[in-house]
């Protein structure tokens, strides 16, 4: 399979409140790139936020705001391009949101959430939040760490793809 997989931690619950951004990128089914940075959001950390990931105003204060990171990652959302994330319609939310805010324009990919495909595939397990299904797994990771969770997502999907065929995921795809 080839996709990337994203993750987004952000300052608040406004939709254009990114902090951080990953992607993981897959070719031929092998990790084979990764891209982190932090991001000066243009609104307020709300302390619940910071508490969950750590990453407070003056964490991000020297960093980029986001049309300067988006020019390092509009790359890899193309249309043929399929993009992973763990909780999909969180992470669209918010590049749909900020992309909005900064009044860039937003590209067509292909999608695919791991929930939804651990909810199918993985029905046993207790729950399908990304620190269950990575344990499932035996995946390491620093969780709300965007690159980390970034990583645990690509790692999830390569693993159901070994475990269940490609085309168990295929069905999953929203274009």
């Amino acid at each position: 399979m080839n996709f990337t997989a994203i993750d987004f931690e952000t300052a608040n619950r406004q939709s254009h409140s990114a902090c951080s951004v990953a992607l993981t990128i897959v070719k031929d089914s092998e990790i084979v790139d990764e891209f982190y940075s932090l991001i000066q959001p243009e609104t307020w950390f709300d302390q619940f936020n910071t508490q969950i990931h750590g990453i407070s105003k003056e964490d991000v204060a020297d960093s980029p705001k986001f049309p300067e990171v988006w020019q390092a990652m509009q790359q890899y959302f193309t249309e043929d391009q399929l993009v992973v994330a763990h909780n999909m319609p969180f992470d669209k939310r918010i590049l749909q949101g900020t992309l909005n805010y900064y009044g860039l324009r937003s590209p067509k990919f292909k999608t695919l959430c791991t929930v939804q495909s651990s909810r199918k595939l993985l029905r046993t397990l207790p729950n399908h939040k990304l620190n269950t299904v990575a344990a499932h797994y035996g995946i390491p990771f620093n969780h709300h760490h965007a690159l980390d969770d970034a990583r645990a997502c690509a790692t999830i999907l390569l693993n159901q793809e070994r475990e269940f065929g490609e085309l168990s995921l295929q069905r999953l795809i929203k274009q």
